[in-house]
């Protein structure tokens, strides 16, 4: 919370006061059946549509029985950058929620405790306030038994709302549009939990906070997590058909568009295996319109060897892949950035493709869009690069002009008087596809195949036409990278120390240059999007720095340097260009990224001064 928390707005009646704040970091812990992920939800959108700013970070376990599990959200009256290193409120469930997690707290901060299940440590009473409440035994009483575990989130969630003096009757409707198709008393028994934390006194423990008024918006918000912004974005963009296999963390962008795309004409089919679902994307693309695929690492590993026949055929293809942790089955619920190689190289011989990573939820929307249009002008297989922090993150963003946006991808069948669809006269290697249906006058008919092939798709065993082919697909990310718009410096263009980012990283990273330049450390950040084919000018802007340091969330490998980072040394030849990397499984924290540039900083000058 900001400083001004702890003086006293208004008093209130019995107990200590209200205090205004401008923001508030809160984490429940507990486990995965208790509803935690259902509490952080409904008070992310309540913040989006109370036109605050709001981001979460959420971690669940793999294993189907469940196990423990936190969401943590920071919800501010300004712009929030990423989900908080330290708590202010702490709700825990039960004794290995409160020890396992008592350290994300910070000094002074509040501790909530489920006195049913939890017993205070006395070695902490004096360095946290505790507020223990039997919250599962009333909900007990205001619900019934058999409704105890489902219903004590609901009944936390109501004691949050009259901690920080929450919109109760836009709680009230978040509740009744999650729960509104079950049975009319699943709703009534959530809205009585509700009512029934929300009228427990606190106000002989603690005081109650408000937020300070947020900035009017010209717009109004929606609230959703990255892979619902992806899925949105791609059916914006006028993708009618996909194909994929169920797999943590992309199947929920597999539900939304099989339940959404049959509303505009589309369909989504879940296939039997990786291949075949890629397969069939790749299908629906050649027949006409952009298609897409999803997966997460082990699934795109399945999938390489059909890319590089889309890549050979020319055929584009959206591939959404959303990483976790690995290799091999790995970490299905946690996050991690190592799936760079393999979208910018996985799959035999030279296979170009493009790579676009999103940077936040908003971000996912507007690069699902530019992927499909990339794909079609070039006629290439893009990869969307998102990660399990990114797709399970919850924020608020402006709503978007769908009316401006939204795309209509039918083909034209208009007979064309010739057709090669591997012209190789085309300067940027681009030829405008025609798609099977339409008249080609001249009747020559071209076919497509994976094999190299003439400018028809014939098969030819030319070492000539092998040369001319692949400088062709390698022609056409060449111009794309010319129509890349260079990225911006976050901070002066010129000092000490460059923060180059991709993916999740960007909000951690730009709250750490707002801290060093705060302390008057001369910091700056630069975060790319297109990461194959990069971004022209990035020498230029790294001339302007003494330290380039690439900060992703995968192993530093066996030269101290990440995936992107390795890409930008191969790029560039710099030296300079040195990693922060980390692969806990977790999101970086922006005090370990200051920390981890300290170090950096020490190492340079230890090691210079040996020279």
């Amino acid at each position: 919370m900001s400083d001004s928390a702890a003086i006293p707005a208004a008093t209130e009646p019995g107990g200590r006061g209200t205090a205004k704040v401008n923001e508030a970091v809160i984490r429940i812990a507990g486990n995965s059946q208790d509803g935690i992920q259902a509490i952080g939800g409904f008070l992310a959108r309540l913040a989006g549509r109370s036109e605050q700013e709001v981001m979460t970070f959420m971690t669940i376990p793999s294993t189907i029985s469940g196990g423990p599990s936190i969401f943590q959200l920071r919800i501010g009256s300004g712009e929030v950058l990423s989900a908080g290193d330290e708590a202010d409120v702490l709700l825990a469930f039960y004794q290995d929620s409160y020890e396992n997690h008592i350290n994300a707290l910070r000094p002074g901060g509040i501790v909530m405790l489920d006195a049913d299940h939890v017993k205070p440590r006395p070695e902490w009473e004096g360095k946290y306030r505790h507020v223990s409440i039997p919250i599962s035994s009333l909900t007990v009483e205001a619900i019934g038994g058999t409704a105890r575990d489902k219903g004590k989130n609901i009944f936390a969630l109501g004691l949050i709302a009259r901690m920080f003096d929450l919109d109760v009757p836009k709680l009230e409707k978040l509740v009744s549009e999650r729960f509104g198709g079950k049975n009319p008393s699943v709703v009534q028994n959530a809205i009585t939990a509700f009512h029934a934390g929300y009228s427990f006194s606190l106000g002989a423990l603690m005081e109650t906070f408000s937020f300070n008024e947020s900035l009017k918006r010209d717009r109004a918000q929606v609230v959703m997590n990255g892979n619902e912004a992806l899925a949105y974005g791609l059916i914006a963009a006028g993708v009618r058909f996909g194909a994929g296999y169920p797999i943590t963390p992309w199947s929920d962008i597999m539900e939304i568009l099989r339940k959404e795309l049959p509303k505009y004409g589309g369909s989504f089919i879940q296939c039997e295996d990786e291949i075949a679902s890629v397969s069939m994307a790749i299908g629906g693309s050649y027949s006409g319109r952009v298609a897409v695929t999803g997966s997460s690492g082990p699934g795109i590993a399945l999938k390489s060897e059909a890319i590089g026949w889309a890549v050979m055929a020319e055929v584009p293809l959206i591939i959404v892949d959303i990483q976790r942790g690995g290799p091999s089955t790995g970490m299905p619920t946690n996050v991690e950035q190592s799936d760079l190689n393999i979208a910018c190289f996985g799959g035999h011989g030279d296979a170009p493709r493009v790579v676009l990573a999103p940077s936040n939820v908003e971000d996912c929307f507007y690069t699902a869009i530019e992927a499909v249009n990339i794909a079609n002008r070039y006629n290439v297989p893009v990869f969307i690069l998102s990660d399990q922090a990114i797709a399970t993150r919850i924020e608020a963003f402006p709503e978007p002009d769908l009316q401006a946006l939204c795309q209509d991808l039918t083909p034209d069948l208009s007979p064309v008087a010739d057709y090669k669809p591997y012209d190789l006269s085309a300067p940027d290697g681009c030829v405008k596809r025609v798609v099977p249906g339409t008249p080609v006058l001249s009747g020559k008919y071209p076919i497509a195949t994976g094999l190299e092939h003439d400018e028809l798709g014939h098969p030819s065993g030319s070492p000539k036409v092998h040369a001319q082919m692949t400088a062709k697909r390698r022609r056409k990310l060449q111009s794309l990278a010319k129509t890349i718009p260079t990225p911006k410096v976050y901070g002066p263009p010129e000092g000490n120390v460059l923060l180059v980012g991709w993916g999740s990283t960007e909000g951690p990273i730009r709250e750490a240059v707002d801290r060093s330049r705060a302390a008057g450390d001369s910091v700056s950040a630069l975060h790319l999007r297109h990461l194959n084919p990069l971004p022209l000018g990035l020498d230029q802007i790294f001339s302007g720095f003494n330290h380039v340091l690439v900060v992703e969330m995968n192993d530093e490998g066996l030269g101290g340097y990440g995936q992107l980072a390795a890409l930008l040394r191969a790029r560039l030849a710099d030296p300079r260009i040195r990693g922060i990397n980390k692969c806990e499984g977790i999101t970086f924290k922006v005090k370990e990224i200051l920390e981890r540039v300290k170090q950096a900083l020490e190492a340079t000058r230890k090691g210079a001064s040996k020279l």
